[in-house]
């Protein structure tokens, strides 16, 4: 499913055109088996070459830190930029990564806009740019990412737990060892705590066969982690 998606093509494209994760210039975004968005970052070497590494397990800092686990990852959007790959685009060098943080700003501000929970498990907060308007956002592209054959397993209430957990005692050993980090892997450790803490709370409800509580009643992750706008001033370039 991983490389089928990679190799999709947008629709009516010709058999020869390149896949749409070919592109070199975009951002990209991962949801959950609830649909929640959970990571958005950008790319200038390639959708397809990015994207492969956080779902084949392959390092890259958010993987290789332990905050994003690819088990949970049901679906990935991409945005190309596929003007960009054109020598003929026109944009400087600086115009196009300008260009590519405003995009991944968009995308960012827009996904934590629509997850319950008010807050995504980037690390790095992407630069406070301007954003784009409607009409200059690329064509998103959607696509599910985990085979049916293992999908009843992955999505399992009880195995997400299991995995969460041991994706959160992970990221504290990081941590614990590294002893000096980012404040946005921080953050993370109190959005996965917290997404842990959820998933078990409707797991439980769900065993006791009643409704699942109300998160916007019951927490508010943005207030624990002092909301999820604001570029860390400890933050490098964006991943």
């Amino acid at each position: 499913m991983v490389e089928l998606a990679l190799r999709a093509r947008p629709p009516g494209a010709a058999y020869t055109d390149p896949p749409i994760s070919a592109t070199r210039w975009g951002v990209y975004a991962f949801f959950d088996f609830e649909d929640e968005p959970i990571y958005v970052g950008q790319t200038n070497e390639s959708l397809r070459v990015r994207i492969r590494r956080h779902l084949t397990n392959q390092r890259t800092d958010a993987v290789g830190m332990r905050v994003l686990d690819p088990y949970e990852i049901m679906s990935i959007e991409m945005w190309p930029l596929s003007e960009f790959g054109s020598a003929t685009s026109g944009a400087s060098l600086e115009g196009r990564r300008h260009h590519l943080n405003r995009l991944e700003r968009t995308v960012y501000e827009r996904a934590i806009q629509v997850s319950k929970f008010g807050v995504i498990l980037n690390e790095k907060i992407p630069p406070d740019v301007d954003l784009l308007a409607d009409d200059e956002l690329p064509t998103p592209y959607r696509f599910a990412v985990v085979p049916d054959e293992v999908l009843e397993e992955r999505r399992h209430p009880d195995n997400r737990i299991a995995r969460r957990a041991e994706t959160l005692g992970r990221l504290a050993n990081v941590i614990r060892e590294r002893g000096s980090v980012s404040m946005g892997l921080r953050r993370v450790v109190v959005v996965q705590a917290v997404r842990l803490a959820w998933l078990g709370a409707v797991r439980l409800a769900e065993a006791e066969g009643r409704p699942p509580p109300d998160f916007d009643e019951t927490i508010d992750l943005r207030a624990l982690v002092a909301g999820a706008l604001e570029p860390d001033s400890d933050a490098d370039d964006i991943d």
